[in-house]
């Protein structure tokens, strides 16, 4: 199948599905994107704008169809400090360099650095964002009206029992709209979007950033840019892998690099923050029958229709129904499996899942979560092939062979010492690597102190069986080679 046929699928394969479930994503996102913005110390038109501009620009030029960009929690708790301290036109300067970064990990093809985040780090991501978003509906559900806990559970009733009548209509869209005909039929005293702020009236205004194009303002934006595109895009990618996995199909991850940076260009230049996608309201589309791009441009586009021209219809939705929505996005995002899991999984496993949780919870910052996963996986999967070296030593008084097998790297060069017996040395000794690889300058330093040691003792070294690879290694940096003049010879 041709890049244009495949591309002309993904728009239009799930026509009704993907405008439906977008229909769904854009009610949802209007109290998420007021609610970032005030994170942020913005007016809430700055996250609106930013969230019509990074969904309907990923639409096109993403690399995972389905998946929903827009302002995030993530993001916005890295730009308080450069909007107090400098203003808004320094966050959308920030923004725009934030973009040019995201486009120049495209280019270098940094989503391969996916394949170095393991499964456990991914669950513990998916289960720490269940709690964080189920955390941010509990200002909605304290010191609230009992009314408002009927009217969550009636909307999860209709959430979860509805599609049991028919799947044609994604419930939590009638649940949103049977609750707001309940609430403003009954004229019940509810929480509603209104309260959270006043939403923009007029159409967005491409310009660019007024600010001064000096050294002097790279140097305030430089790191604010860099941190948000770093966030920006493991967050994204780590979505993609997760809407991946829900749908059973592949994305490619150096696009949705390029069509991360590209939105947030656009956000900046239309007077919006900058964003990521949003894995909360990316189950909300998959669940609801988005499958996608048509989705995602139907959530952004719809958004804006609904706070230009249903503004009034827009502020009475009561805040339990969009509430409901998010529970239930919560519990449909946690891996309850990953609880039986526990005591199945191999105790490292476990571990790396429950610090990527724990960190991430802790501090409301999913990088830092993933950081620490992927650190903690390293450090186990350096520890696991570090006991994998086996030194076996062969012959007699007069000539001994040790037989080298694993893996020689940082990790595993004492493992690998610890297997000769210096204080024993025969006359000759001959060390055979043809059955291991060094892989760094520790590796070389631990052959270069067992080569030496023999050598001090009295005894003549050979060192046979090395590849390619590691031979150029110990040429480069080797020292015992060059104390008698001999040049290592790989191995044929």
């Amino acid at each position: 199948m041709s890049k244009h046929s495949t591309y002309r699928r993904q728009w239009f394969s799930n026509v009704r599905g993907d405008v439906l479930s977008g229909i769904v994503v854009a009610l949802a996102l209007i109290p998420e994107a007021i609610g970032f913005s005030v994170i942020a110390g913005v007016d809430p038109k700055v996250g609106l704008y930013a969230s019509f501009a990074i969904a309907c620009v990923s639409a096109f030029l993403g690399g995972r169809p389905g998946m929903i960009s827009a302002a995030t929690a993530a993001t916005a708790v890295l730009m308080v400090t450069l909007v107090k301290e400098h203003g808004l036109q320094y966050l959308f300067a920030a923004t725009v360099l934030m973009g040019v970064l995201q486009l120049a990990a495209g280019a270098l093809k940094l989503g391969r650095l996916m394949n170095f985040v393991s499964r456990s780090v991914i669950t513990g991501f998916v289960n720490a964002l269940a709690i964080l978003i189920f955390m941010a509906q509990l200002p909605e559900l304290i010191g609230v009206p009992s009314l408002t806990y009927v009217m969550v559970a009636a909307g999860l009733a209709i959430i979860y029992l509805f599609p049991y009548l028919t799947k044609a209509i994604p419930s939590p869209l009638v649940a949103i709209g049977v609750l707001t005909l309940v609430a403003w039929w009954g004229g019940l005293d509810l929480r509603r979007v209104g309260d959270l702020g006043e939403l923009p009236s007029t159409l967005p205004v491409l310009a660019l950033p007024q600010v001064p194009l000096t050294f002097e303002t790279l140097r305030i934006i430089f790191p604010y840019s860099l941190a948000l595109a770093a966030v920006g895009l493991l967050e994204s990618l780590l979505t993609a892998q997760i809407v991946d996995d829900m749908t059973q199909t592949q994305s490619n991850k150096n696009v949705e690099c390029y069509g991360q940076g590209a939105s947030n260009i656009a956000s900046a230049l239309i007077g919006g923050m900058g964003g990521c996608a949003m894995i909360g309201q990316s189950v909300i589309n998959v669940r609801s029958g988005g499958r996608g791009r048509l989705s995602t441009f139907v959530a952004g586009a719809f958004l804006l229709f609904l706070i230009l021209v249903l503004d009034d219809l827009v502020r009475i939705i009561p805040m339990a129904a969009l509430v409901a929505v998010m529970i239930m996005v919560s519990i449909g995002t946690f891996s309850w499996r990953s609880i039986l899991d526990l005591g199945r999984n191999p105790l490292p496993s476990s571990i790396v899942m429950l610090a990527t949780v724990a960190t991430t919870v802790a501090t409301h910052d999913l990088a830092k979560g993933v950081i620490v996963g992927v650190l903690l996986s390293g450090v186990f999967f350096a520890g696991k092939v570090a006991r994998l070296v086996q030194v076996e030593k062969r012959g007699d008084e007069a000539e001994s062979t040790y037989l080298v097998r694993g893996q020689i790297f940082f990790a595993s060069s004492e493992s690998f010492l610890r297997g000769f017996a210096f204080d024993d040395a025969p006359r000759r000794v001959t060390i055979d690597v043809s059955q291991a690889h060094f892989w760094d300058i520790t590796a070389i330093g631990a052959l270069d102190k067992a080569v030496l040691r023999f050598r001090g003792a009295g005894a003549e070294v050979t060192v046979i069986g090395l590849n390619e690879a590691s031979a150029t290694l110990v040429e480069r940096f080797g020292e015992h080679h060059k104390s008698d003049g001999a040049k290592p010879a790989p191995a044929h």
